[in-house]
């Protein structure tokens, strides 16, 4: 008997239990949602950009400090130039003795080398043709028993030799007038084009030794100080972005039907409660989550709810990174 009463009484207790948390779930729906608008609670984001250099070196400069309102476009840093500004001095160089070569093989040989080796030719040709009378001259003299065989084979000889540089003085006129090879005049023009493209990449590395503001925004961290080598892509400072303030909230699935991009908001804090900013729904996250335990919400923290992006339309300082702020979307908007 006295088992089946604790046991009866066991049930009672779960099932009064039960109904006072249905109970107050949804009294708490009843009370965030109604025809006209719908209360939400979430979190200030403000979206940063880690700012560093393309290129390493060490920094020569640096113009602000932090908590500074840096404006978009303005210089943030810079660095040491004098390396770059010489690889870059050596890189021009480079361009202009490869366009010097590549305009000589395109021009061809100039024609006072034409000319010279014109005259050559026929400075051959005038000795051959003497030679050729002289050959003429000992073989009818070899044949009359005149000159032995070895003064003919002397004089055939020097003929021979006048015959081959002639020809080779033919070869090297007809190499001048076609000018140079195709090859040759390709594997300039590659050459010009790597100079060039090296020059580009030795201008762009020195234009980045300066660190330029992305947006505006206030510089929240300055990692490194004048005189710090840095390598490439570290972290110099932190801009926290002006323009892009946004807070995240987050909705049930009764109440995800409500929602859509573009429904208008009010963003209430705790420091201005009679000032509320304005805002519009920018995002509705397609798949559900558990709420994050940094959210301030009434309801069960173990229901699986979907994330909201709200947008700030004109944020100030007010807003900041982390701040806990209610929001009242306006569903007859």
């Amino acid at each position: 008997m006295i088992k089946k009463i604790v046991v009866l009484l066991c049930f009672l207790l779960i099932l009064f239990g039960g109904g006072y948390f249905v109970r107050q779930y949804w009294a708490e729906t009843k009370q965030n949602v109604s025809n006209d608008y719908l209360i939400l609670y979430g979190n200030v984001e403000i979206r940063r950009v880690n700012l560093g250099f393309r290129v390493f070196g060490r920094i020569s400069e640096i113009l602000f400090e932090e908590g500074d309102f840096v404006k978009k476009g303005e210089i943030i840093a810079r660095l040491d130039r004098e390396p770059y500004e010489d690889t870059s001095a050596v890189a021009r160089a480079q361009v202009e003795i490869a366009h010097e070569n590549y305009a000589k093989l395109e021009a061809g040989y100039r024609p006072q080398e034409i000319k010279q080796a014109r005259a050559t030719l026929n400075g051959r040709i005038a000795n051959l043709n003497v030679l050729e009378s002289d050959f003429k001259r000992a073989q009818q003299l070899v044949n009359d028993k005149v000159v032995t065989i070895q003064e003919f084979e002397n004089v055939a000889a020097r003929r021979d030799e006048a015959m081959a540089q002639k020809k080779i003085a033919e070869e090297n006129l007809n190499l001048l007038l076609e000018g140079y090879r195709k090859e040759d005049i390709a594997a300039a023009s590659s050459q010009l084009t790597e100079a060039k493209a090296n020059l580009k990449k030795a201008e762009t590395a020195l234009k980045d030794t300066i660190l330029f503001c992305p947006n505006n925004g206030i510089l929240l961290t300055r990692v490194e100080e004048v005189g710090s080598v840095v390598n490439a892509g570290q972290i110099i400072a932190t801009i926290s972005l002006k323009d892009a303030v946004w807070v995240y909230v987050y909705v049930s699935e009764l109440q995800l039907g409500k929602l859509a991009p573009g429904l208008k908001a009010e963003i209430y804090t705790d420091t201005q409660p009679d000032k509320p900013y304005t805002g519009q729904v920018g995002y509705i996250s397609p798949e559900a989550e558990f709420t994050p335990k940094n959210v301030e919400t009434t309801e069960l923290r173990t229901a699986l709810v979907y994330r909201v992006r709200i947008i700030a339309d004109n944020p100030d300082n007010g807003l900041r990174q982390g701040m806990p702020v209610t929001v009242r979307l306006l569903l007859n908007q």
